[in-house]
């Protein structure tokens, strides 16, 4: 599934690549001259690895709050944390207090054979909210207005900088997947979802952005062409082009290049 949303253009990610070394060796100039001194090619390449290594730390640092987050919403003890994980711990209970959802499941499989794809999502959860004339909701968690309604939403927790447009796809993928399978195995046909939110959780703060369900609909017909993109990235661009029929022969040498 990740591989498929993958197939979008990023042309700003090049700009990032770019600006990213360009800042480590300009905030590290004096150090980096002495490094190209002594070994060029490590130097070369520290520069050239510095948005690979602060992606990595982000994903280290993602999937510690994505443990930490799970363990919340079921309600277990926590463990003792390090320091840095504070701030989402505090967020993340902040929005358990603030939204009240309810946890139907966690961390299961979203399976596909119809499309081919797989992903694992974060939870499925159940949220009050007030149903509007144009389709869209507004949190209602206590039924203070006394018409709120329960929806049923895939969830997804985001400890990026930015949210991107790009996640509705990676929703509409789980939503729409032929089954549901949990960490035993066992199996069962995915239900129909009222849509989707993603939580964006730092540490100053989170925001819940909501998926519905025609705008899920739609993306989802945008992941399947990304899904055929995939599919020609991975087979269809091998047997493209047929062996050569003719190429040009190789330009006869003369006596003094056979001679050198």
């Amino acid at each position: 599934m990740t591989t498929t949303v993958g197939m979008l253009p990023k042309p700003f990610l090049q700009r990032w690549y770019a600006n990213m070394a360009a800042d480590l060796a300009l905030d590290s100039i004096d150090y980096l001259q002495r490094m190209a001194d002594r070994d060029r090619p490590g130097a070369k390449k520290w520069v050239a690895g510095a948005a690979w290594r602060y992606t990595n730390d982000r994903a280290g640092i993602g999937t510690k709050a994505h443990d930490l987050f799970e363990r919340m919403i079921r309600g277990q003890q926590l463990r003792r944390q390090h320091p840095d994980m504070e701030p989402y711990r505090r967020n993340f209970r902040d929005f358990l207090d603030a939204v009240k959802p309810v946890l139907v499941r966690a961390e299961d499989v979203a399976w596909s054979d119809t499309h081919g794809y797989a992903g694992s999502f974060d939870a499925w959860l159940r949220l009050r909210v007030i149903l509007k004339d144009d389709g869209t909701w507004s949190l209602d968690p206590d039924n203070a207005s006394g018409r709120a309604v329960w929806v049923d939403v895939i969830a997804d927790w985001k400890t990026s900088k930015s949210v991107w447009p790009s996640v509705a796809l990676q929703m509409a993928a789980y939503a729409f997947a032929d089954l549901i399978i949990d960490p035993d195995g066992n199996e069962e046909p995915m239900p129909a979802f009222d849509g989707a939110v993603v939580l964006h959780i730092t540490t100053e703060g989170w925001t819940l952005y909501p998926v519905y369900a025609p705008q899920m609909r739609r993306a989802f017909a945008w992941f399947l062409h990304l899904r055929e993109t995939l599919d020609w990235e991975r087979e269809g661009s091998k047997r493209a082009l047929g062996k050569p029929l003719a190429k040009s022969d190789r330009e006869a040498l003369t006596g003094t290049e056979r001679r050198g």
